[in-house]
Formats: structure tokens, C-alpha cells, sequence
């Protein structure tokens, strides 16, 4: 990161949207941990590969918020700061509607979604990807590394090629994964 990077991110205020993904510890993953960290994975993925712009890292942070904390007042996140609104719009973008099925919401993302939601939902998948590494249901690690690749790759192609390479890296560790587990004398 450049010191004109650094200079950006340090101007940048996160600890109100932090301590509203505060309302997300306790909540359990699949993978491990909670879904409080799994926020902060994903902003560190974007930091990772250079993002600085101020609304797509808040809206990292709470990013799963409106899914996973129910009867959640989207005021409290509203009224932030100036950039509440667009950080809502943002954190939209990337929630599942309700009667919307998977397939149809990642396609939603694909296809409508704005430049900065591929994003986010790309370091979303990235920070699941690794979660995978510590999930013990085969058929949970199949289904959403081919998830991966049939909905998430092109988004990630479109955006980010380096993220795309790292998703590719993952879902190549989890079939060997997968592969040691089905013929484990290979």
C-alpha cells in the first residue's frame, strides 16, 4: 500500500460500523467462529488488495448484518454518518431477498449488482473460502466450492483478477481436500 493509500485509509472512521457488527458475535458459522470476524476478514481481504474507498470497506463490516441479526433496524445503520445511505445501498446489494434462492441471488449480483458489490461479494467469498478449511461436511465443502465456481468467478473475473486467482487457489485446495477424504490411499 502506497503512503497516499495509507494516508486515505487513516481519514477513513470504521469504529461505529464495527461496533455495530458487534451485533453479529455469537452468531455461528458453519466454519467456525463467528459472523463478527468473518465482517473483519472480509475488510481485511479488501485492504489486502488496495480497496480504500470508505463506503465499500463500512459496508464489509457489515456486510451480513441484515440476514443474520433478525428484526435488525436498518435506522441505526442509516444514521451513521453522510455515507450511511451508501453504505446501506451497498450492503443491499449484497443481502439475499427473501424468497430469493441462492442461484438466484448471486445471479442478481452478477448481472445487476454495481461494480463495488462484485467486489465486496467477491472478499465475502474469499473469507469463506479459507472458512471452508475447518468445516467437516464433504458435502457442504462440494457444494459450495462448485457454488464458487459456477456463480463467483465470473463475478470475481469481471472485477478482480487477483481475486479471482486466489478463489481459484482456494477451490483447487478444497477438491484435493475433497479428493484425499473420498480416496484417501491416493
Amino acid at each position: 500500500m502506497t503512503s497516499y493509500e495509507m494516508m486515505m485509509l487513516k481519514g477513513t472512521y470504521l469504529a461505529p460500523y464495527i461496533q455495530l457488527a458487534t451485533m453479529l458475535i455469537g452468531k455461528t458459522r458453519e466454519g467456525g467462529g463467528n459472523m463478527f470476524r468473518h465482517q473483519i476478514d472480509t475488510m481485511g481481504t479488501l485492504i489486502d488488495y488496495g480497496y480504500i474507498d470508505s463506503v465499500l470497506l463500512k459496508a464489509s463490516l457489515v456486510h451480513d448484518i441484515l440476514e443474520d441479526v433478525p428484526g435488525f433496524n436498518h435506522n441505526l445503520l442509516l444514521s451513521i454518518d453522510y455515507e450511511s445511505p451508501a453504505v446501506y445501498d451497498l450492503v443491499l446489494q449484497v443481502t439475499r431477498k427473501p424468497g430469493e434462492t441462492k442461484p438466484e441471488f448471486l445471479t442478481r449480483i452478477r448481472e445487476m449488482s454495481s461494480h463495488n458489490a462484485k467486489i465486496l461479494k467477491s472478499a465475502d467469498r474469499i473469507s469463506n473460502m479459507i472458512s471452508l478449511g475447518f468445516v467437516i461436511s464433504p458435502e457442504f465443502i462440494s457444494r459450495y466450492t462448485e457454488e464458487t465456481v459456477r456463480y463467483i468467478y465470473p463475478i470475481a473475473e469481471e472485477v478482480d483478477k487477483n481475486m479471482l486467482t486466489e478463489l481459484e487457489y482456494l477451490v483447487e485446495s478444497r477438491r484435493r481436500y475433497l479428493s484425499a477424504i473420498v480416496n484417501p490411499q491416493s
